[in-house]
């Protein structure tokens, strides 16, 4: 294990990092642009948001705890915290960016 994390090293947690938080704010506006009936989301969406939430949250802090015991970088440990999230993030994403808009209700 290198004491000091590599300038690509940084970059790659940065980018998570933004990677993150733009596939979040997707996410919520998809929802948001849902509940206001202009997103064709399926009925259960609200349920599924409201359901992800603890254990997505659970896995991420067990990651990074488990990062931060075994002696990680604060990057290693960063990473894998995030890494969890991005995974639901990107697949809530993709998902949700596939169904489309609900222009006159044409889709639900």
């Amino acid at each position: 294990m290198n004491a000091i994390a590599t300038p690509a090293e940084l970059v790659r947690t940065s980018v998570t990092f933004w990677t993150l938080m733009a596939e979040t704010q997707a996410v919520m506006t998809y929802r948001i642009m849902g509940m206001a009936g202009l997103w064709a989301v399926t009925g259960t969406e609200n349920k599924r948001m409201v359901n992800e939430k603890g254990p997505a949250f659970a896995e991420a802090m067990m990651a990074g705890s488990r990062a931060m015991i075994s002696g990680q970088r604060p990057d290693q440990i960063a990473m894998a915290t995030m890494t969890p999230l991005q995974r639901r993030t990107g697949r809530n994403n993709r998902r949700l960016a596939r169904r489309g808009p609900n222009f006159l209700g044409s889709k639900g």
